[in-house]
């Protein structure tokens, strides 16, 4: 099983509200960015590009939404609403009936994939 079939059957298996809303973000995930490759890891969907972009989780009473680079982002328009605390990674969760801004969405995973791309910066000759 491919890890884009192990999803779309995590997807199915949670129907309700959950599975709408998962099979509605992984839409605009891939809408997003064509270089996304979809991985299963950790017994979730990830969405990498030259390493981890980002992962979708469904909870009891919440999807997740987790920007493993995230606090290196912009959020201009909020969307972050979860791991604030956190040293790298930054969520999103989404509770039943929250509305979703697309758009923004887009451009903040736009924005993940556009980081992974940046080359790493050198390490400090104090830090070898």
């Amino acid at each position: 099983m491919t890890p884009s079939d192990r999803i779309t059957a995590y997807i199915d298996g949670l129907g309700g509200w959950r599975g709408k809303l998962l099979a509605r973000l992984r839409t605009v995930i891939r809408a997003a960015s064509s270089d996304l490759v979809e991985e299963w890891k950790w017994n979730t969907p990830v969405w990498s590009y030259q390493g981890n972009v980002l992962a979708a989780g469904a909870f009891q009473d919440h999807v997740k939404l987790n920007f493993f680079k995230g606090a290196s982002l912009e959020d201009p328009r909020g969307l972050f609403n979860a791991g604030l605390d956190a040293k790298a990674s930054r969520a999103i969760d989404l509770h039943e009936g929250d509305r979703l801004d697309e758009a923004a969405l887009r451009d903040l995973i736009r924005a993940a994939v556009a980081l992974n791309q940046k080359p790493p910066k050198p390490r400090s000759r104090s830090s070898r």
